[in-house]
């Protein structure tokens, strides 16, 4: 059995965990059995809305522009249901660099430490639908059984993807994120820390329309003094030309688990590709939905990215 770490103080203002999710994806409780450290940095956000894009960001402002390291090695997904938990955690206790945490969890499930840094990144609820298509279209057999077959599921298998991409997105709006987990709850719940002192949030359009000033507030953020001859290479090791040439360094098992290997799995990095696939019905029930869901502030603010 793993030894569970007695948790920090954490001073009231700060969120605290109330509620642990299971599903064929999470195990919330990986989270209990962490120690943190004081540097930790953890990346956050709903699954397609750009973590691994920002695990790349956050290495490469780490280790200098090294464009050797690889965030599928060193950078974990900490609450993934399944492969080897315990060898996860004692991998991360064992690095002697600064750490790279990343989760897809909300916050009122994640425990949460009042000296680590936290990145969430948001998207646009019908760029992440379509860029989940895309990975989950893709997904082996090997993907479906490792997270349907395996001991410890809890709930419903994930079924095959609907190949047809506007039915996939209005089952995801119905469902309120299935077949994965809910969509709407994830962003409300960053929403509603950004102001603490170590919580930032980042959209994923304001990463691509400029990704320097982003990358620097990040740094800035992370108080990380970049050496500004490293600026060049840290920011071609960001750029999506070179992630998707490198696409091993940065997909789970170099991208095994998806048809067309690692460069599947990352994301084209556009936004919009809707065309033919949702009608206008389809994008005005999603905007009343953003609506209700998560305020005007907040909805703006998803749709396009603006300043939070």
């Amino acid at each position: 059995m793993p030894v569970t770490f007695a948790p920090e103080a954490v001073p009231a203002r700060f969120p605290r965990k109330l509620r642990e999710l299971h599903n064929h994806h999470f195990d919330s409780t990986i989270w209990n059995d962490l120690r943190f450290r004081g540097d930790d940095v953890v990346v956050a956000g709903y699954a397609g809305s750009g973590t691994t894009w920002m695990q790349q960001i956050v290495a490469q402002l780490v280790f200098n522009g090294d464009p050797e390291v690889s965030i599928a090695d060193i950078s974990p997904w900490v609450d993934l249901r399944v492969g080897p938990v315990l060898a996860r955690l004692a991998m991360l206790e064992a690095q002697a660099h600064r750490r790279i945490l990343k989760t897809h969890l909300p916050i009122d499930a994640l425990r949460f430490s009042p000296r680590a840094k936290y990145i969430h990144v948001a998207r646009d609820g019908r760029d992440v639908a379509r860029s989940l298509h895309d990975h989950h279209l893709h997904a082996t057999d090997a993907w479906h059984a490792m997270l349907n077959d395996t001991p410890g599921r809890i709930g419903p298998p994930v079924p095959r993807a609907n190949p047809d991409a506007g039915a996939y997105f209005r089952e995801w709006l119905d469902g309120d994120g299935a077949p994965f987990w809910p969509f709407w709850e994830n962003v409300r719940s960053w929403w509603m820390v950004r102001d603490l002192p170590n919580v930032h949030l980042v959209h994923f359009e304001a990463l691509r329309r400029d990704l320097a000033g982003e990358i620097r507030r990040i740094a800035d953020f992370l108080e990380i003094e970049v050496d500004p001859a490293s600026w060049p290479r840290i920011l071609r090791h960001c750029g999506f030309d070179w992630m998707k040439a490198n696409a091993p360094q940065l997909a789970p098992l170099g991208g095994a688990l998806w048809d067309g290997g690692a460069e599947t799995f990352i994301d084209k990095g556009i936004d919009g590709r809707w065309p033919g696939a949702l009608t206008a019905e389809d994008m005005a029930r999603y905007e009343a939905m953003a609506l209700a869901e998560l305020g005007a502030e907040c909805a703006t603010w998803l749709a396009g990215g603006a300043a939070a």
